[in-house]
């Protein structure tokens, strides 16, 4: 099982908490690190929240939550060690843990519905990154956000 970080705005939140269920139940360890409720809130330092928690290994995975899921990925990707993929399908959530090994999923609530949230998760979760060639291509990702 999985220690997983989760956060979201107040778009995320209702998704955020079904998706905490979700993983509770499946036995995973789940860091809630906001929003707490639908009232209007700001995602950067939340998100970017999650992010530290992952690049500080005190979880396997990240989750941020949003409306489209584009602000919450682009903050937690500010956070160096941070892999952040935007995956509202399933291809996109294969691929971004084959062939990126992404540490942080990004999901707009209002892009997916819960069932295909459900699946995202699952793939991301259970996906594991295919190295080779794509080892190398991390490895300049990494090597890239060391020079800013």
């Amino acid at each position: 099982m999985a220690r997983i970080a989760i956060g979201s705005d107040h778009a995320g939140y209702d998704l955020k908490q079904h998706l905490i269920a979700l993983l509770n139940d499946a036995g995973h360890d789940v860091d809630d690190q906001g929003t707490h409720s639908t009232e209007s809130v700001d995602y950067p330092a939340i998100c970017a929240g999650v992010g530290r928690t992952v690049r500080d290994g005190d979880a396997d995975f990240g989750i941020v939550l949003g409306g489209s899921g584009q602000g919450e990925q682009l903050a937690a990707n500010k956070v160096r060690g941070v892999r952040a993929a935007l995956c509202n399908c399933l291809y996109t959530a294969r691929m971004a843990r084959e062939h990126n090994d992404a540490n942080v999923l990004s999901m707009g609530a209002r892009v997916v519905g819960t069932g295909v949230a459900e699946e995202v998760v699952s793939i991301f979760l259970s996906t594991g990154f295919e190295g080779g060639r794509h080892a190398r291509r991390v490895d300049q990702l990494i090597e890239l956000e060391s020079n800013f």
